[in-house]
């Protein structure tokens, strides 16, 4: 969770909208008239209704249910008054918007945190035949609540009724340092099976550290070790919203890894804010990476989970009923966030994605894929089928049937004698506006450039070009690009990598074309999926 910042403040002064939180369906509902910036709001991603939102938070499935809580104000479009939003899924695509779990008070905001379902009622919070689900959250305490107002601390609300009310611990906070601290935040709680407890990892974000607990009964924590500062840790970054879970490696469940998700703001791979994660191993009280950069290293050097510029605060969800690691993140940047041209809401959720681990140049590296649930929209259709063709030093519109603004778009990319080969999306009937995802052979670099895309001078940090190292495989690259009314995500090379960024185009730039400069390049297999 992002601390205050007073130009946040001072533009919700400006822009307050003061609103009640909608129970409608949202995520992939069309636009209504009359809502604002419609064009731009998303068809395959999560955003309310209205106002501001933020870092994912709770992540949890129960009874045939996914939960997404998230960081909201209910009273504006802009970041304050931090409570815990909430939405509903059967799919992880069709999102319906609940009303407010957990609202701000005068005592303390509710910052980020996790949930878990404590089957076995070890909190002693519900009961046998009634298990609880258990948050812990971070308070940011106010004037009056016992402690000096800024302080952070973790704290403990529990529901009955799968997630539909809560009630807090009575005796919060259940878990404080000495001194208080302003920057203690962010509880992702599992439970660890070898040692029969449960895990908590939290951080103090500006010392670079990430502080492991555990409990039998969700209440009393005992300090465990702590981890870093390594990968970023300069000065003036923060570490937010760690996570940390095992993964078989290359599909053998004999042979885990343990994987620590640390979310960085600034200085991420593309900018701002960015989800750096390590791999290594844990024996239940230390985590131990392995194959660190040297410190102080370019950040190509670090391990991503994304490398465009809109993907932060990333999370897996608990209880996933498959035993997947299922991730979300926020699809925005700290860098312009407040200044992102939407009303009358601000933020969205990126696609779900399912994590895996396997050995790449011989060292252990996530790949990711949208969740299952996405490639079974994609196969419903309608899909267009291009097929294969080439282009030589020119560029090439795809048929009409291709049109369209929220749509997934296959294909296997050979660059060949090109210099530079690939697609634009969400391009204008001129061809002048558009968003660009280039192979450039010589560099062996995957960009996706957004410097053409569309409204981007709201603010001179909204960078353009977001750059991935990326080899072929046999002169080839496979590509899935999911587009949506405000963002584009590149899946590259089976996984290996992903740019996620957020695009404001024209309602009616929706075609696409591939291009080749100074040579020939082919497009192998192109399918275009219109979502609706």
């Amino acid at each position: 969770m992002h601390p205050a910042r007073s130009f946040f403040l001072s533009l919700g002064a400006a822009l307050a909208v003061s609103t009640a939180a909608c129970s409608a369906p949202t995520g992939s509902q069309p636009a209504q008239a009359g809502e604002g910036t419609s064009q731009w709001r998303p068809a395959l991603h999560y955003t309310p209704q209205r106002n501001w939102m933020n870092d994912p938070n709770g992540l949890v499935y129960y009874q045939g249910v996914y939960h997404l809580f998230y960081q909201y104000n209910p009273h504006g479009n802009y970041w304050g008054d931090m409570s815990w939003g909430h939405a509903t899924s059967r799919d992880l695509i069709h999102w319906s918007e609940q009303p407010v779990a957990m609202p701000v008070t005068d005592r303390e905001e509710i910052f980020s945190g996790s949930i878990v379902l404590d089957e076995h009622n070890t909190s002693g919070l519900g009961s046998a035949g009634k298990p609880p689900l258990v948050a812990l959250y971070t308070s940011v305490f106010k004037e009056g609540s016992g402690h000096e107002a800024g302080m952070q601390a973790q704290s403990v609300a529990y529901s009955t009724d799968g997630g539909e009310s809560w009630r807090k611990y009575e005796k919060n906070p259940v878990l404080t340092l000495n001194p208080e601290s302003r920057n203690f935040r962010d509880p992702k709680v599992s439970w660890y099976a070898p040692g029969g407890y449960w895990l908590m990892a939290t951080v103090v974000s500006d010392a670079h550290v990430v502080k492991f607990y555990r409990s039998k009964n969700l209440i009393d924590w005992e300090f465990l070790s702590d981890f870093g500062p390594a990968g970023v840790a300069r000065p003036g970054v923060l570490w937010e919203m760690p996570d940390l879970f095992p993964l078989p490696l290359d599909g053998n469940a004999r042979d885990p890894r343990w994987v620590l998700i640390v979310n960085i703001n600034p200085w991420s791979i593309a900018g701002g804010s960015g989800a750096e994660y390590f791999v290594g191993r844990f024996d239940g009280k230390t985590f131990t990476p392995e194959n660190l950069a040297p410190p102080d290293s370019d950040p190509s050097r670090y391990l991503w989970l994304d490398h465009g510029a809109d993907y932060y605060a990333a999370g897996t969800f608990a209880n996933e009923p498959h035993g997947k690691a299922v991730t979300i993140g926020w699809m925005s940047n700290w860098d312009y966030a407040d200044r992102v041209p939407t009303t009358p809401w601000k933020g969205a959720m990126a696609l779900p994605r399912q994590l895996a681990l396997k050995t790449i140049d011989g060292v252990p590296q996530l790949t990711f894929a949208p969740a299952d649930q996405y490639a079974a929209l994609v196969d419903k259709g309608p899909t267009t089928r291009v097929g294969t063709f080439a282009v030589s030093s020119g560029s090439k519109e795809l048929v009409p049937a291709a049109r369209g603004t929220v749509q997934n778009i296959d294909l296997t990319l050979e660059p060949r004698s090109a210099r530079r080969a690939g697609l634009v999306v969400r391009g204008s009937a001129d061809g002048a506006a558009g968003t660009r995802i280039v192979y450039d052979t010589a560099r062996h670099t995957l960009t996706l450039d957004r410097s053409h895309a569309g409204i981007g001078n709201f603010s001179p940090a909204f960078s353009k070009e977001h750059i991935v190292n990326l080899p072929l495989d046999n002169g080839r690259l496979r590509l899935r690009i999911v587009v949506d009314r405000g963002s584009v995500e590149v899946f590259a090379a089976d996984g290996r990598a992903v740019i996620t960024d957020l695009v404001f185009p024209a309602s009616t730039d929706d075609r696409i074309s591939a291009f080749a400069e100074q040579g020939e390049a082919s497009f192998h297999d192109v399918a275009v999926t219109n979502l609706r």
